[in-house]
């Protein structure tokens, strides 16, 4: 702009770069108005604002005038040193005809354009010195008095037009947290989805504007964290890693109850991938804190907010409500469920075993009078047959039991375990059935080779005998535990798995009794019998 310019246009000037800066309220876009503006109503050669973060230097630096090319070959840009720094320190207009001239320069790095005149102005928001716009080079020769009242006029609307766009910025981003957290309670209210914790991780990522996002909770091991769900910024190196409560932003967190705004957390994750800016919040419920939401970006890169931290710790206050009342809704619906089968098991127990040992009854009854040999071991046959029936729907009567804590390690229970453990691998989930108080007999390490010859066989059915169909029956009678495995494989060379065999036996032996293999074309059994009123003969048998 020219510099004989009256002070009527001037003023029209600065009227029009003012109408400039204030029509935006993407803050970005504001910011580099203001920057252009500046440069437009001095007839400045470059220009630029930099963004003074909470914990000095600068935090962002917008600048005009200089080419991609320029730029790429000056490298990083200004941190608020030097003359630059003098302002921040000092947030007061300088002027100066010659940049080198002055004490305070601390000059330019290689590659940079040539600058001599320069006038720097603090932009303020409110009370606060928001940053400062630095503009050089006019055109010239020297910056007056006149360009410096009118960029720090500028400067003035300036910060107002900041003010409201850093206002209209929060508040759509309230608006996108308020959305979220309304989007989150839906999702685990209506029971679509369970992964809770990773949908509010997901969500949180893509709100926050963070390069990590992290939800670490409680171990059972005291004063010791792990990432249950990462997303973002090397989230495989990152998932289920154990962190130090002690040494730990998130265990400080989870210990205080309250959150934590850090500007610089120098963290490295695995990768060598260094972290910045970092938020961390906790997940309290019912007055607990059960977990730490954590939120970093990576170094170099904008700064958190104390409006961020507030609006994450609104949201994940809300998160945390909706994740207790989700479980809250599980339970209740595990609590019905598990009424439900004590109901079918009532009905099985009152009705269709009652029903089938009369016809047992009738049937032996019928054997009887007959006259047909062969008819009557038909008979005689099929009352085995239901007998065998009743058994089985007493295993399913008992799977179907609520289970209560304090009777959950029975030897019934541990079988059935297994059985549901090793199904995946087996062609047909087995046959399973109990005879005899097996539960009042079979405990303690009496239990556990039982539970270990079990194991072993099955898992010898899975990866051997190409079954159909396999079973195992459990029976106290006559003295005897004796536990039953078999199938209807194509049999396996004893060679195969010698040494569970080994251990099997060895498990038999101990205790006194016996142990059977038969393997052929049509099968195999393990037949494993041991007297349940004699102790071990040694204390330590082998480990399953």
């Amino acid at each position: 702009m020219p510099h004989n310019m009256t002070t009527e246009s001037r003023l029209r000037a600065l009227l029009i770069a003012n109408r400039a800066v204030v029509e935006q309220l993407d803050l970005p876009t504001v910011l580099r108005r203001i920057v252009e503006a500046a440069v437009e109503l001095v007839g400045a050669q470059y220009g630029a604002l930099g963004v003074i973060a909470p914990s000095g230097g600068l935090d962002q630096f917008i600048h005009v005038g200089m080419t991609p090319d320029e730029v790429n070959t000056i490298g990083h840009l200004p941190e608020g040193k030097g003359l630059l720094g003098a302002l921040i320190d000092s947030p007061h207009p300088i002027r100066l005809d010659t940049i080198g001239n002055d004490p305070r320069s601390s000059g330019f790095p290689g590659g940079h354009p040539p600058m001599d005149s320069f006038l720097g102005v603090p932009v303020r928001v409110r009370d606060e010195v928001y940053g400062n716009l630095y503009l050089s080079n006019q055109a010239n020769g020297q910056f007056t008095d006149e360009d410096e009242q009118l960029v720090t006029a500028l400067a003035a609307t300036a910060g107002i037009a900041i003010e409201n766009a850093r206002l209209f910025a929060e508040t759509t981003r309230r608006q996108a947290w308020s959305a979220a957290s309304a989007e989150i309670t839906s999702a685990l209210l209506s029971g679509e989805r369970s992964d809770s914790i990773s949908l509010i991780v997901n969500r949180v990522l893509g709100l926050s504007g963070a390069d990590l996002v992290c939800v670490l909770l409680p171990t059972d091991k005291p004063g010791t964290l792990v990432v249950e769900t990462a997303s973002g910024l090397g989230e495989s190196d990152v998932q289920g890693a154990k962190v130090s409560a002690a040494d730990s932003i998130s265990g400080t967190v989870l210990e205080g109850k309250q959150p934590r705004l850090l500007a610089d957390s120098d963290v490295t994750l695995p990768g060598s991938v260094r972290l910045g800016p970092v938020m961390a919040v906790p997940l309290i419920s019912a007055g607990t804190a059960e977990g730490v939401l954590f939120l970093a970006r990576a170094q170099g890169a904008q700064l958190f907010t104390t409006a961020d931290l507030e609006m994450a710790a609104d949201f994940a206050g809300q998160a945390s409500v909706a994740m207790q009342l989700g479980r809250a809704r599980g339970d209740r619906q595990k609590l019905a469920l598990l009424e439900d089968r004590g109901r079918i098991a009532r009905d099985l127990h009152d009705h269709v075993i009652q029903e089938i040992f009369g016809s047992g009854l009738e049937l032996q009854n019928i054997a009887g009078r007959v006259q047909s040999e062969a008819l009557a071991e038909r008979i005689g046959q099929t009352v085995a047959n239901l007998d065998a029936s009743i058994s089985q729907i007493r295993t399913v009567i008992f799977a179907l039991s609520a289970p209560v804590e304090k009777t959950r390690n029975t030897i019934r229970h541990s079988i059935i375990d297994i059985v549901n453990d090793l199904s995946p691998s087996l062609t047909t989930t087995p046959y399973v059935s109990f005879s005899g108080p097996v539960d009042l007999l079979v405990t303690g390490d009496l239990a556990a080779d039982v539970t270990a010859v079990m194991r072993e066989s099955l898992t010898n059915t899975a990866k051997h005998a190409a079954a159909e169909h396999s079973s195992v029956v459990l029976t106290a009678t006559d003295g005897h535990i004796t536990l039953e495995v078999t199938d209807d494989g194509h049999g396996t060379p004893i060679t195969i798995h010698r040494s569970g065999l080994a251990n099997i036996e060895k498990r038999a032996t101990l205790r006194g009794g016996t142990s059977e293999f038969h393997s052929s074309e049509t099968g195999t059994t393990v037949r494993w019998s041991v007297p349940y009123s004699l102790t071990p003969v040694a204390e330590n048998g082998p480990t399953p």
